[in-house]
């Protein structure tokens, strides 16, 4: 079996004023989908962790931090992400590894 590798997505608000205003109705919606999808990818094991910034203005993101057997496959996972899918956020993936954990 292949060792599965670790990526990062960080996610930025594609309306920024979402983290100092609030979310719309329909944002809301989908960050709620956002988090069940988080969910999803824990019970499934390939989430090590998400989580977002607490400053609440243009420079707030978010990232997830998972595993996956192929770069296509992780390409894949964060497109399957509904804020993503649904462009309520903008994502980029990286290659990454966990150096050290509590």
């Amino acid at each position: 079996m292949t060792e599965r590798k670790q990526y990062l997505y960080r996610i930025d608000p594609s309306r920024p004023e979402m983290l100092s205003q609030g979310m719309t109705d329909e944002e809301s919606r989908v960050m709620k989908q956002h988090y069940e999808y988080m969910q999803h990818l824990l019970r499934q094991g390939h989430l090590i962790l998400a989580g977002r910034t607490q400053n609440p203005d243009e420079s707030g993101f978010g990232i997830v931090i998972f595993e996956a057997n192929t770069d296509d496959d992780a390409h894949l996972i964060m497109m399957n992400d509904p804020a993503v899918n649904l462009g309520v956020m903008n994502a980029w993936l990286f290659p990454y590894k966990v150096a050290l954990k509590r």
